[in-house]
């Protein structure tokens, strides 16, 4: 096992992914949108902050969904347009992101950084009245909020989704607010390699940009239940003739623990094992490691992310076998190997450093 959210820290993908790729969050974590800004390409200067700006349903005062139906690019990048055109100013942008995930610019306004927020996720079907931003900064927050479900509630995108008898986007929710944030040194610098990374979702894409890693286009990649596992494997094995390590992240398993779907969460789980650990395995040369790991857990009972820690796979040149039978969390735990500090398995995987001894 592997704690990758360090204790005390927020149980974010930025948290957890900063630690998977080799950097310790304790020194570089500031927040997840300026990472997520990054993987936009918008600047973020020191007068500005940006905040996550998910699109979700509410219907009778309580959270419908937080991804509005997993809205699709197209339909939410109009609705951003909207609120672009309708809210923003010199002092507030919106900006599109990928499905229901966006950006929201503000400056001047730094003080919206003390507000206490909630991401929409963590509070399926409850009343979002004891969960919009409060304290200090805040009243700006609830006030976007709050002005745009009159922009949303009549657009055509949501005319045409409640026709079809799909959930609508009817306000936005902001959330994960952060400022600039510090440059992480190149990975290759720290680890000695050319690096890439595929990913359907900004936070990876800008976590990678800021390490000096590629960032690989793969058609059909993508933030949901749809990935295309095979062309992701199949183009992450291609850049190895390019890279001297390929990070695939793939968004499906948590997606389906935030909807509570069981179903599509085994389903994910599988296809990964079969389409892209299959695969990988299938093209293994002397030489090759994998390390295979999930950032956090979202189990399925709470549908939300914990930062408890996590089973890990090293495999490959390099490594021994320490009697492990399956991937999963009670064999992991019985293996008796614990790793406290999680950004140091990326120098493990590098340099082959086996270690079957127990806590390290």
């Amino acid at each position: 096992m592997v704690r990758t959210v360090p204790a005390g820290m927020e149980a974010s993908s930025a948290c957890a992914c900063m630690s998977v790729l080799g950097y310790d969050p304790k020194l570089y974590y500031r927040g997840r949108a300026a990472i997520e800004a990054k993987g936009l390409g918008i600047p973020v200067d020191g007068e500005e902050v940006v905040f996550r700006c998910n699109l979700v349903a509410v219907r009778e005062g309580r959270m419908w969904d937080y991804s509005s139906g997993h809205i699709s690019n197209g339909e939410s990048h109009a609705l951003i347009a909207a609120l672009e055109e309708s809210l923003g100013g010199d002092e507030i942008h919106f900006y599109p992101g990928v499905s229901y995930r966006h950006i929201c610019k503000i400056r001047g306004r730094k003080d919206t950084l003390q507000a206490t927020c909630t991401p929409p996720h963590d509070i399926p079907d409850k009343p979002i009245d004891g969960f919009l931003p409060h304290g200090p900064g805040s009243e700006l927050l609830r006030d976007l909020m709050a002005r745009s479900v009159e922009v949303l509630r009549d657009h055509p995108v949501n005319v045409v989704r409640r026709s079809r008898g799909e959930i609508p986007a009817t306000m936005i929710w902001l959330f994960w607010g952060s400022s600039q944030i510090p440059d992480l040194p190149p990975f290759k610098e720290l680890y000695g390699l050319d690096a890439a990374l595929t990913s359907g979702v900004d936070l990876l894409r800008g976590l990678a940009r800021m390490a000096g890693m590629g960032v690989l286009d793969i058609p059909g990649v993508t933030a949901g239940l749809d990935n295309d596992y095979a062309a992701q494997a199949a183009g992450a094995i291609e850049a190895l003739e390019r890279y001297g390590l390929v990070v695939i992240h793939i968004e499906a398993p948590d997606e389906a623990a935030h909807m509570g779907s069981i179903d599509d969460k085994i389903d994910a789980i599988q296809r990964i094992d079969s389409e892209v650990i299959g695969r990988l395995l299938d093209e293994a040369h002397y030489g090759l490691r994998i390390l295979a790991l999930p950032d956090h857990p979202t189990p399925i009972q709470i549908r939300t992310h914990s930062a408890a820690p996590v089973p890990f796979l090293l495999w490959g040149f390099g490594f021994r076998r320490n009697g492990a039978r399956a991937f999963n969390e009670m064999e992991a735990r019985r293996t008796g190997v614990y790793i406290e500090e999680g950004h140091t398995i990326m120098r493990r995987l590098v340099e082959g450093l086996d270690d079957t001894t127990g806590r390290v």
